[in-house]
């Protein structure tokens, strides 16, 4: 008889382990694990959009539009780091952490190929210690990472957006949007439960992830522009992309319990 939970992170990882089976043993936190994710970067030669060393659109327009400046970055899901090695070249100092060592290995040669210095971690960002993620940051870039988490882990996700933004620093998200045929599930979080498994990733509506970062100011929130083949920019519009400011409370605030009745 197994009595494991005595921690709100024992309570999480028991969680994890309901979108666990059999012969996916190697899920972790961040959605669908290592395995699913080497697996999916192994072959370079898919016709995957975002497997272009492009950046997002919104990136570069929240830069053109002077929204963020260089300073230090954290790339959440970082895969093979086309928004990490965009972001150096402009003069930010990057961190760039993903779950996928292929990835990993990918972004790393990618970074020397481009002669520009990125500091790639590999691992679950939830478990580093604070020496690893050496906050504060003062961007944080999530490409698609939040979109493929169970629901408890946004509560592991905001705790460490808590622990690194620097005050006055800002997230920038890129997330399935709701309502688009053949992205992100639509099901409810209770019902994610209830199947047992997160189907490629949950989309959300603005109201959602309002409510989400809701501690967070909102600067921009809309629909990725789309770009074509030929341009030097990553766009699509089945995904939002938002950017939310945190204030200039100090950083280790305690986070208010909210009711969403």
């Amino acid at each position: 008889m197994d009595r494991t939970v005595r921690t709100v992170e024992d309570v999480l990882a028991l969680l994890d382990r309901l979108f666990t089976s059999e012969s996916e043993a190697d899920r972790l936190a961040t959605g669908d694990g290592k395995g699913f994710w080497d697996r999916f970067y192994a072959d370079r030669s898919r016709q995957v959009p975002f497997f272009v060393s492009k950046p997002d659109e919104s990136l570069a327009a929240y830069l053109g539009q002077g929204l963020i400046a260089p300073g230090r970055v954290l790339d959440l899901g970082c895969g093979p780091g086309r928004n990490a090695l965009y972001l150096a070249s402009r003069g930010f100092e990057v961190d760039a952490v993903d779950l996928s060592p292929v990835a990993v290995a990918w972004g790393e040669e990618r970074a020397r190929e481009a002669a520009v210095d990125i500091r790639f971690l590999c691992g679950d960002a939830f478990a580093f210690a604070g020496s690893e993620l050496s906050g504060p940051y003062d961007l944080v870039v999530d490409s698609g990472c939040f979109h493929h988490l169970p629901p408890h882990r946004r509560v592991s996700y905001l705790a460490l957006l808590d622990r690194v933004l620097a005050p006055g620093g800002h997230l920038a998200l890129t997330c399935f949007a709701a309502g688009e045929a053949g992205t992100g599930s639509e099901l409810t979080d209770a019902d994610l439960y209830r199947e047992r498994e997160l189907q490629g990733g949950l989309a959300y509506t603005p109201e959602s992830l309002r409510w989400i970062f809701s501690d967070l100011v909102e600067v921009e929130l809309r629909r990725m522009r789309e770009e074509l083949s030929e341009s030097a920019l990553f766009g699509v519009t089945f995904l939002w992309t938002a950017l939310f400011r945190r204030g200039a409370a100090a950083s280790g605030d305690v986070r208010p319990v909210h009711d969403p009745a």
